[in-house]
């Protein structure tokens, strides 16, 4: 796909990693979407950023727990692009829980936003992806970011994990569902950013970066690059690319 003049949705990227894909798809000349749940201010800053590159961005608020506040986002999408050439779904929540401690309503709040909504947001969108015309050779494409808690069983994890691994099968179903016009396919970053409260120049992360084989932790622009060349092969669908410096080889020895 030429990105050039192309409409992005990125959910989740006021910043951290959906932020790193959001400018990586804006440096290809792509318009952006910019979502965010409670970041409005990281958002317009992003949004801001990325106008500076050239292209048109436009910053939205939405609770993807909400099916209405879906349409909504998609309302105003359309208002301002009328069509759509690529969704990325980053946005997405990340807890950590012992087992025996896990309540319905917990187990509930993270599927509906780990599995649920990226469902929802990407039936949303095949829909407008199908109503643009487009070369047979270059079909629409989905991109949803899952992790390897959905590939390994990460202990403390367990409704993060299971709602990733269901990402990923989703990833495949759709992929044979969309195929022709829409391609799907997944990425699984590894220690791209350290966990909340972490110092990513400390001690902790560089040693938890030299457990892969690779050697160091990764970065967010490497998710992005992935993004960028997931759109621009119009020939993969359905693949589940680890992002992780080699992490998937060696199991989760870091959870």
């Amino acid at each position: 796909m030429e990105l050039h003049n192309k409409v992005a949705l990125v959910t989740g990227s006021a910043h951290r990693v959906g932020k790193a894909i959001a400018l990586a798809l804006a440096r290809q000349g792509a318009h952006i979407v910019v979502h965010y749940g409670t970041s409005e201010g990281a958002a317009r800053d992003t949004a801001k950023e990325i106008k500076s590159l050239g292209v048109d961005a436009l910053a939205v608020q939405a609770d993807l727990r909400n099916p209405d506040a879906i349409a909504g986002l998609f309302e105003m999408l359309e208002e301002r692009f009328d069509r759509l050439d690529i969704l990325v779904n980053s946005a997405a929540s990340f807890v950590k829980q012992p087992f025996d401690q896990i309540g319905l309503g917990d187990w509930k709040d993270v599927f509906q936003a780990n599995l649920r909504a990226p469902f929802l947001v990407s039936q949303r969108a095949a829909r407008l992806m199908r109503a643009a015309s487009r070369p047979a050779d270059q079909p629409a494409l989905i991109v949803n970011i899952a992790d390897l808690s959905g590939v390994f069983a990460w202990r403390g994890y367990v409704q993060h994990g299971v709602s990733k691994a269901g990402l990923i099968h989703l990833t495949q179903v759709m992929a044979r569902e969309l195929a022709p016009g829409i391609r799907v396919n997944a990425i699984a970053p590894g220690l791209i950013l350290p966990p909340p409260g972490m110092d990513p120049d400390g001690e902790r992360w560089q040693q938890m970066g030299q457990s892969v084989p690779l050697g160091r932790p990764g970065h967010p622009d490497d998710v992005g690059e992935a993004v960028i060349f997931l759109a621009r092969s119009d020939y993969i669908t359905g693949a589940l690319i680890p992002v992780d410096g080699g992490e998937h080889l060696v199991g989760p020895a870091n959870h």
